[in-house]
């Protein structure tokens, strides 16, 4: 099986704090994609959105499509969604599922929510790793 590891345009490139954003695997059932978990911070590290979990996720979800789009994948082919969500803003569950609806449709990924005291910078409310499907070989 072999790996390739991306560094998709329109996310910041990851690589120098030690990680990919996205890696397809070959496997025998076609490509297995791998996604980094995603934060609101734009291309050039500027947060998105600062104290607004609304937005924040909003562009976490906009990260992940960014990252599915640079191997041929969509959000319609995510499975699972693991959000890490600062325990400050456990209790915003209407806002969060709100965003998750209009990023989905009726069609939403199983997902499990996880309360942390902190993610990699304070001012992040929330980190988004997907879980997606496996895509035919190119």
């Amino acid at each position: 099986m072999s790996r390739s590891v991306l560094a998709p345009a329109g996310l910041f490139d990851s690589r120098g704090y030690g990680f990919a954003q996205a890696v397809v695997v070959q496997t025998p059932f076609g490509r297995s994609v791998h996604v980094a978990g995603q934060v609101a911070w734009d291309a050039d590290r500027n947060i998105v959105g600062p104290g607004d979990i609304g937005r924040q996720l909003e562009k976490c979800l906009e990260n992940v499509a960014t990252a599915l789009a640079s191997v041929g994948a969509s959000l319609d082919q995510v499975g699972a969604l693991r959000l890490y969500i600062k325990q400050s803003h456990m209790q915003e569950g209407r806002k969060i599922g709100a965003v998750l609806k209009a990023a989905f449709g009726d069609q939403l990924p199983c997902s499990t929510w996880i309360g942390v005291t902190g993610l990699a910078r304070d001012e992040f409310l929330v980190e988004v790793e997907p879980s997606v499907v496996f895509l035919p070989s190119a």
